[in-house]
């Protein structure tokens, strides 16, 4: 490799992180860095996924990450009630730090650096410090969202430690029986063991504001009506993820003379904000490549953004319905009927292979919404 004579990773959430997690095991000849601000990989966060949302060929990368796996799940609406028979898994920033830490050498892995400036040969750090490089890659997070027409899915959550076991033997992934405050409202409950649970007060809302205090006094307010009594709070995390109505996603990508991975480049499933599975198979596919050079990696992860844009204008229809067609208190009218579909489908839609016949049975029978506002949406 030219230039600095190796690969700059620049950023370690999640797809940095992943990065170069598939480069240290499937290619030990490429020389990289991974470059991160803070002191720590991946912030502070947890990340989901269902089976279905990672290809068996890909699970090499993440299957040791897993915290907790779950082999089913519920959702919970005003009008329905469901188990869904297909497995949910969680990976935490904890567990992604310590993978890292562990297989990356030291000349592998720059903590506490802020960047300040990224060029296709180099990267330059708050201080002034260059560090030259053949092949430059961006992966630090959102940047120019604005340019694409965008919902958001915010979140607060607490990781709740209790005296007595809580009960629960599963995650509940949706439970809407909440007041629909802010857009469309539900709490995420995941039982990682026995006496420990990460709840989380999740809005669909047009505003990307988040109060987390007062949504902090509502989780407690409903982990008390459900008769979770606290012993303490031995975690929190918040956090904002987009979801697409629109735009163009070469807004991201125009003038930037580096490829981009994670949310700064579009990669997150339009409906859910969910970065993880794209975040794991461009981390495989960039342990394919052979060409590490700035510009051949810029043209790799610019086509998969391109390709990606286009298949999943089907979930931006339907964001555009959630969204716009019903107000807000009612938005949750649209996910519950969305849960009468078979399980298979409702697998392949979070996993981003809705089919030709799927689109067809989710925008069939009674809508939920006024048809006249649907039409105007769509």
């Amino acid at each position: 490799m030219a230039g600095g004579g190796r690969l700059v990773i620049a950023g370690g959430g999640l797809a940095g992180a992943l990065a170069a997690l598939a480069l240290a095991q499937r290619r030990p000849d490429v020389p990289f860095l991974l470059v991160e601000g803070e002191d720590r990989i991946g912030g502070n966060h947890t990340w989901s996924f269902f089976d279905g949302d990672v290809t068996a060929e890909d699970r090499w990368l993440i299957d040791s990450l897993i915290h907790a796996r779950w082999s089913r799940h519920d959702v919970i609406f005003p009008k329905r009630r469901r188990t869904l028979p297909f497995g949910y898994n969680s990976i935490t920033s904890d567990r992604l730090d310590a993978a890292i830490r562990e297989r990356l050498r030291p000349d592998q892995l720059r903590l506490g650096a802020p960047i300040a400036a990224i060029a296709a040969d180099h990267i330059v750090l708050d201080g002034g410090e260059r560090i030259d490089a053949a092949g430059v890659i961006d992966a630090r997070g959102a940047a120019n969202l604005d340019s694409l027409d965008l919902g958001w899915q915010k979140f607060a959550g607490r990781i709740y430690a209790f005296d007595t076991p809580h009960g629960l033997d599963r995650p509940i992934i949706m439970d809407a029986c909440v007041d629909q405050a802010d857009g469309y409202r539900f709490v995420y409950s995941l039982p990682f063991t026995d006496c420990t649970m990460l709840v989380e007060d999740t809005y669909y809302s047009l505003s990307s504001d988040l109060d987390r205090g007062e949504i902090a006094a509502r989780i407690d307010a409903y982990a008390a009506d459900r008769g979770w009594r606290a012993a303490r709070i031995i975690g929190e995390e918040s956090g904002v993820l987009p979801v697409a109505m629109g735009g163009r996603i070469a807004d991201l990508w125009e003038g930037v003379p580096v490829a981009r991975l994670g949310l700064r480049g579009g990669f997150f499933h339009p409906t859910t904000g969910y970065s993880l599975p794209d975040a794991v198979r461009n981390a495989a596919l960039l342990a394919r490549q052979q060409d590490f050079g700035s510009a051949a990696l810029h043209t790799i992860f610019r086509k998969e953004a391109d390709r990606l844009w286009r298949q999943r204008g089907f979930y931006r229809l339907l964001n555009r319905m959630l969204f716009r067609a019903a107000p807000p208190s009612e938005r949750y009218r649209v996910l519950q009927h969305f849960y009468r579909l078979d399980p298979a489908l409702i697998g392949r839609f979070y996993a981003g292979r809705t089919t030709l016949l799927d689109k067809v049975r989710t925008l069939s029978g009674r809508p939920p919404v006024s048809i006249m506002k649907a039409m105007k949406a769509l």
